[in-house]
């Protein structure tokens, strides 16, 4: 099943027909143990409604967004690349490594954009890149309970210069944008699931690429634990959990470049680059 949020209601999508939630308190209705089985109680027939998921917002309420770093071998790679004139990219190995996972902070719901909306680059930034992720929900009792699509912008001169830099290379308003809509499934997902990137400029595509979650060297429950392991989070909590979908070192983002990121059983998040801007 899938949650859509549009500015004023709730939607749920199951087998290609939408009902109408009898909620609009998005943060009561995904926090649950058993939110497949809760929601599939909500499919009264009395709710269907012809509905198509158009002008979306975020599939997110008052929930933190956290990000995952170096779960992949090649974002350690990328990583160590970027930084490795400060000296810095040791840290990279080792953190890919580790025991420990790289978990950080990335955006407030207020700094989220909306799928089809506008992700910012930074104007004192000259290499940007967009990092397509798989997102977990997870709700208040740290059980990864559905699944959404994120992009998780980065500035990777600013992360290169210094990695104690990267709360700024990393968080800044709409850096993150998550949708179109919040997976449900019966069970987790698929390891073999693909990860899918497009960018577009004048029309054009400018980079392609493919992954399937299965290279992530931790797994989501892993990440999960040690998020939620010493923080708690009322309403649930969304993470990032890591991208190896990265462009190569000669390519930046430009305003107005599309960006399409797609997740099998998900769907597609688009969303356009732009300099900075006060509104969705």
């Amino acid at each position: 099943m899938k949650l859509y949020k549009s500015l004023n209601d709730i939607f749920i999508e199951s087998e290609g027909k939408f009902y109408l939630a009898e909620t609009r308190n998005w943060d009561q209705l995904i926090n649950q143990d058993k939110l497949y089985q809760n929601l599939k109680k909500l499919l009264n027939p009395e709710n269907e409604v012809n509905w198509s998921p158009e002008s979306l917002q975020a599939p997110i309420g008052s929930q933190e967004v956290w990000a995952a770093g170096v779960t992949y071998f090649r974002s350690r790679e990328a990583r160590m690349e970027e930084s490795k004139e400060s000296g810095a990219d040791v840290f990279y190995s080792k953190v890919y490594e580790a025991e420990r996972p790289e978990l950080f902070f990335k955006s407030t719901h207020y700094r989220v954009a909306n799928p089809g909306g506008k992700v910012n680059i930074r104007k004192d930034s000259k290499w940007n890149v967009p990092e397509p992720e798989l997102t977990l929900f997870i709700n208040s009792s740290g059980n990864i309970v559905g699944y959404t699509i994120g992009n998780d912008m980065s500035s990777r001169d600013i992360e290169g210069e210094n990695p104690l830099y990267l709360p700024q290379a990393k968080c800044y308003d709409f850096s993150a944008a998550i949708g179109p809509c919040l997976w449900i499934p019966e069970s987790p997902i698929h390891q073999d699931t693909k990860i899918h990137m497009q960018i577009e400029r004048n029309w054009k595509t400018v980079f392609e690429g493919e992954i399937s979650i299965n290279q992530m060297k931790r797994t989501h429950q892993e990440l999960a634990e040690f998020l939620t392991r010493e923080m708690s989070f009322p309403q649930g909590v969304y993470l990032m959990t890591g991208t190896c979908l990265v462009p190569d070192d000669s390519f930046t983002l430009l305003e107005n470049d599309k960006v399409s990121i797609s997740i099998d059983g998900i769907g597609t998040l688009e969303n356009y680059i732009s300099y900075k801007h006060s509104s969705q």
